[in-house]
């Protein structure tokens, strides 16, 4: 309960409730807001593929939406309206790296075709958009404690909503539909229980939560350090602009800056997978966010003549730059001269 009110009190929110993981939280997202099967959920291909699992857990249908450009990660407002059908029951954002979707558009076509909205927070606890913090802003937020996220309790989620019905449903669920905690039967407060609604064990445990009490307090400073290691990429790859594109720039918000991705330009994904290599025989790791869902063979099915023309692209051509708050200026200065080298 301590690690729930601090979180909620963080973001300013109504109510936060840990679970078990992120993917716990994306499936009771999805139960709670009552989305069940032949709904439609509108959805991006470039996120963890547990994003759109989990709207096959209540076995809706995905349904792809490209993202921007090579400029913006996220998801283009303007494709999302031209998916809506009378079937679609929702759409799901992921704010990349911790860059905030174009939410004012978003909300604006949620209202207008009467739909839920849930964000996939994981990359962003306490990133921010138009002084709101990320998970607030929708139905509800979900947000990862994975071992490589910003706050990591080894594997944990919690789930953020404003709405105190959404809240109760959410709390007997992630503890199979029980009236009472065990908690309160071990205190005395409570000798019996109802069970009233099929529910799941995804609760978080105390050991968990107690390291998460330990790393709010020091989120602040690690995010505040790498605004400062993405100030330092920024600059230097100034001189790299005719063959990179780093993503957000034109980004004036407090963010996470969980990862750091760059693209390709004029490339493709065998000179960009040269490029990895090169650099990691240099010295330098790197990674991919992400291969594209769509492509994924068990939805192929979901993506049949769906244009995903810019997710393509950058599944293909981003590369992900080492990104942590230990990082020093003489780190990004050794890392981008091996991306010249490579490129």
């Amino acid at each position: 309960m301590e690690f729930e009110q601090k979180f909620a009190k963080m973001l300013n929110a109504n109510y936060a409730i840990s679970v078990s993981n992120c993917t716990t939280a994306l499936h009771l997202a999805y139960e709670v807001l009552d989305i069940g099967p032949g709904d439609e959920v509108i959805c991006p291909s470039m996120s963890f593929v547990a994003t759109v699992n989990a709207i096959r857990y209540v076995n809706a249908v995905p349904v792809f939406c490209d993202v921007k450009g090579i400029d913006d990660l996220n998801l283009d407002p303007e494709k999302i309206e031209r998916l809506v059908t009378e079937k679609t029951k929702a759409i799901v954002v992921m704010h990349f790296a911790g860059f905030p979707c174009d939410m004012d558009s978003i909300m604006t076509i949620a209202h207008k075709y009467k739909l839920r909205v849930v964000e996939d927070a994981c990359h962003g606890p306490l990133s921010e958009y138009k002084g709101r913090k990320l998970g607030t802003i929708g139905d509800i937020g979900c947000f990862s404690f994975f071992s490589n996220k910003n706050i990591s309790t080894g594997e944990g989620g919690m789930m953020v909503t404003n709405d105190k019905e959404l809240e109760k449903q959410i709390r007997l669920k992630r503890s199979h539909g029980m009236t009472t905690m065990s908690f309160q039967r071990a205190s005395g407060h409570s000798t019996e229980y109802d069970v009233v609604a099929l529910g799941y064990n995804y609760r978080m445990d105390d050991l968990r939560a107690s390291l998460g009490i330990v790393q709010l307090d020091k989120l602040q400073d690690d995010l505040e350090r790498r605004r400062n290691v993405r100030s330092w990429y920024e600059n230097k790859l100034q001189k790299l602009s005719e063959k990179v594109v780093v993503p957000f720039q034109n980004n004036r918000e407090f963010v996470s800056n969980y990862v750091f991705p760059i693209v390709l330009k004029d490339s493709n994904k065998q000179y960009r997978d040269d490029v990895r290599n090169k650099m990691h025989a240099l010295g330098v790791q790197t990674s991919v966010h992400y291969p594209a869902i769509h492509r994924f063979s068990i939805y192929h099915e979901f993506a049949k003549n769906r244009n995903m023309q810019w997710t393509e692209y950058i599944a293909d051509n981003e590369i992900t730059l080492p990104m942590y708050a230990n990082l020093t200026e003489s780190n990004i200065d050794f890392i981008v001269e091996c991306l010249q080298e490579s490129l």
